[in-house]
This record gives C-alpha cells, structure tokens and sequence, in this order.
C-alpha cells in the first residue's frame, strides 16, 4: 500500500453531484479503464458515476458527469496537489506518481475515495 499526496477540482468539498460541479466523487468505486495516451500523461479511470450518482442527478434535472480519472499533469508548470487547480472533479497526482499507481493497479482493483 501505497499514499500520495492529490490534487482536486477547484470545489474540493462533497461527493460529486453533477457535470462541472468541480467535485470528486467520494465512495466506493472500481478502476475500469486506463489510458497510455492521456492528455494527463498517464491516466487510470474511476467508474463514475453508480447507479446511485445517476440517479440523483437525474431526479433533479442534470447530468452526473463522466470521464473521472486519476492522471498526471498535463504539461510543465502546473502544480498537480494545487487544489485551485484543472482537474475539473478527477484527482491529479505527480506524472512520477501516475506512473507508480498505473504499474501497480488493474482494472477491477477496488477505490474507496473519501474526504
């Protein structure tokens, strides 16, 4: 097991609601996917949104939003644990991080994410 410090959206505070929110989902989720030729990098996908997430979104009219990710930086410069930052509701690491996390994790492998 492994920590790391993150980045997250520029609304860091509670479960993600609906597309643009700035949010990161908080709950228990599964890597479903990964990409060797992200914009970010390297990048690994969380399987945002449940049920649940859709559910409540719809109920009041909105989209949940998609495409979470946990990813590097997209380009020199830019301080991937600044929490003001672009991550848009994904959670950023170092692309040295990324690099470490997308090695060891497979699709399927269990993420509790959680403030």
């Amino acid at each position: 097991m492994r920590t790391y410090p993150i980045g997250l959206g520029f609304a860091p505070e509670g479960h993600k609601q609906f597309e643009g929110d700035g949010r990161t989902p908080e709950g228990s989720y599964a890597i479903d996917r990964r990409n060797p030729d992200s914009l970010f990098h390297l990048s690994i996908g969380i399987s945002y949104p449940n049920e649940a997430d859709i559910a409540f979104a719809e109920a009041q009219g909105r989209s949940p939003g998609k495409d979470i990710f946990i990813h590097g930086g997209p380009r020199r410069g830019i301080d991937p644990v600044n929490v003001r930052d672009w991550t848009a509701g994904c959670i950023s690491v170092t692309d040295r991080q990324i690099e470490e996390i997308y090695a060891m994790v497979r699709d399927g492998t269990p993420i509790d994410i959680y403030a």
